[in-house]
Order: C-alpha cells, then sequence, then structure tokens
C-alpha cells in the first residue's frame, strides 16, 4: 500500500500532534523499542539497551518546538505510529519513528516515511532527509538504505550515563547519520 492508496482507503490518517496526545505517544515509542512488548516487532532495543527510551518531556519538547512537528499515524482514530519532523536548513530530520510492535512488517513504515518525505519537501521545500540510527542496528539500517538511504560513516557518541535515553547494555553504541536526497518540487 503506497501513500495515496493509505489515504484514500481511510486506514490510516496523518496529523501534527498535539499536547493532548504525549501520554499515549510517549506509550507508543516505549513499547516499540523497549521492553518485553517490543519484542512483538522488528524494531526492538531491548537487547541493547534498558529503561526508557523518552519521556512526556522529551516528547512535548518535540510537539512544541517552533522548528518542527510530530507526525501522529492514526488508524480508526488509535495512533498507530508517530515520528518526528524537523527543519534544519536545506535539510530535514527525521526521528522518533515508532510503530505499534504488533503492525510491524505489515507495510506501515514504508507508507510513513514516504508521507514524512513528501511533507517536508511540501512545507519546507528541503532536498535531504537526514536521521541517526544507533549504529550496531544492521538490519534497521539496512531497511533505510532500501528506502533510499545512504550510510554517511559520521558518528555521534551515545549519550552514555544520561538515562534519559536507556541504559546501554553494550560498550560499543553510536549514532550514524543517514542521508537521503528528496525529489525537488
Amino acid at each position: 500500500m503506497d501513500t495515496a492508496q493509505a489515504r484514500e482507503s481511510g486506514q490510516l490518517t496523518f496529523r501534527d500532534a498535539t499536547e493532548g496526545d504525549v501520554p499515549a505517544l510517549v506509550r507508543l515509542i516505549e513499547s516499540a523499542y523497549r521492553g518485553d512488548s517490543s519484542r512483538a516487532g522488528w524494531t526492538t532495543e531491548a537487547d541493547i539497551l534498558q529503561g526508557q527510551r523518552t519521556d512526556p518531556d522529551g516528547v512535548r519538547a518535540v510537539v512544541t518546538a517552533e522548528s518542527g512537528r510530530l507526525l501522529v499515524v492514526e488508524r480508526d482514530g488509535t495512533p498507530v505510529a508517530c515520528c518526528q519532523l524537523e527543519h534544519r536548513g536545506d535539510a530535514a530530520y527525521f526521528g522518533m519513528f515508532a510503530v505499534r510492535p504488533e503492525l510491524q512488517g505489515e507495510g506501515l513504515g514504508k507508507v510513513i516515511i514516504a508521507e514524512a518525505e513528501r511533507t517536508v519537501v511540501a512545507s519546507w521545500g528541503v532536498r535531504e532527509m537526514h536521521m541517526t540510527v544507533i549504529s550496531v542496528r544492521e538490519e534497521l539500517i539496512a531497511w533505510y538504505e532500501r528506502r533510499g538511504y545512504r550510510r554517511t560513516g559520521k558518528l555521534t557518541p551515545f549519550p552514555y550515563g544520561d538515562e534519559r535515553f536507556g541504559v546501554p547494555q553494550r560498550d560499543d553504541l553510536a549514532f550514524e547519520l543517514l542521508i537521503k536526497e528528496l525529489p525537488t518540487p
């Protein structure tokens, strides 16, 4: 299912998050990445990070940021996914991407990332989408590469000691920058 089909079928709707969405979005993001519930999907980080993935303050900061938005994806009025879009000059940043674990593997991610790319081009006229992924997440990086993202080799250290980002279970974690050139309108 592509983005146009999803919109036409009414199965998925996309909207900007509000502060009232924060509790549900924190639960969604946590369920996709941490704890036993995350193991139902393939994006789990439970084996490399324990503790929290985010918190209400972190999600609220994204929702209220003037330079971006948190896109909520709903099915029948229920949030099933989300992603952060932030305007950074000639590029947009894609982050905080989460799909409910039991829905992963059904093609929603492809639809959502395509809509995110369309949105940043239409809204901000950017030419690139940037994201950071934990460098040891080879399967996830390969998924993004199949969507046209390329590894840059540019690494940022993981914030060891800052439990707002989780409790690392390994000592070799870093974030790698991935970039995709976007079509111009």
